[in-house]
């Protein structure tokens, strides 16, 4: 039986929404699916969701489509449905806390404001699951952070943002198949440093 896994990135659906800073999440999940050649593109659990096989492991690529703030209802009904424990899970969603182009993954924590990761950890029970957080900066001046999210890229930032994204894809076929520390130990930090 091949190990599956299940990534998710967060994000809002809808066309007004694709190229905003909040929705790094789903283009995180759009630059793994297009690696691995993900096929069977159907909606369960209030998501989208592909699949591929990678190196003998099934991986599930979901971009829940409840809104942000309910994207927990995705990520524990895909939980549920296949049969995984948490530590097979890994969740990709934006950072204001992370200067841009950073990466952090994480083995637990709190939702640090980000509502997708509170949905979540309310819906599981549990703050023990991994993270691929995907930093986006903080907003210029007294810029409210809700706007922020909400904005397009910059110029500056979409020049460097397929190589963000190459990078967290990366990472996250590490943790699938070398598994958690050994991500942690060769993704953790910003771009220009690697």
């Amino acid at each position: 039986m091949t190990d599956t896994f299940l990534l998710v990135g967060f994000g809002n659906p809808g066309r007004e929404y694709k190229d905003t800073r909040h929705n790094i999440g789903f283009m995180f999940i759009d630059r793994v699916a297009v690696a691995l050649n993900a096929r069977g593109m159907k909606l369960q659990s209030k998501a989208i969701v592909m699949s591929a096989l990678y190196e003998e492991r099934k991986v599930i690529l979901a971009k829940p489509q409840t809104y942000m703030n309910l994207s927990g209802q995705s990520v524990q009904g895909l939980l549920h449905f296949y049969k995984l424990p948490p530590e097979n899970l890994l969740v990709a969603h934006d950072d204001l806390d992370l200067p841009f182009g950073t990466l952090r993954i994480r083995p637990a924590g709190g939702p640090g404001g980000q509502r997708g990761m509170a949905s979540t950890i309310e819906q599981l029970g549990t703050k023990e699951f991994p993270r691929l957080r995907l930093g986006i900066g903080r907003p210029p001046g007294r810029m409210d952070p809700k706007d922020y999210v909400l904005q397009e890229f910059s110029r500056d930032d979409l020049k460097l943002l397929p190589e963000i994204l190459d990078r967290a894809a990366e990472a996250a076929l590490e943790f699938v198949i070398k598994g958690l520390n050994a991500a942690m130990n060769k993704y953790n930090g910003d771009i220009k440093e690697s």
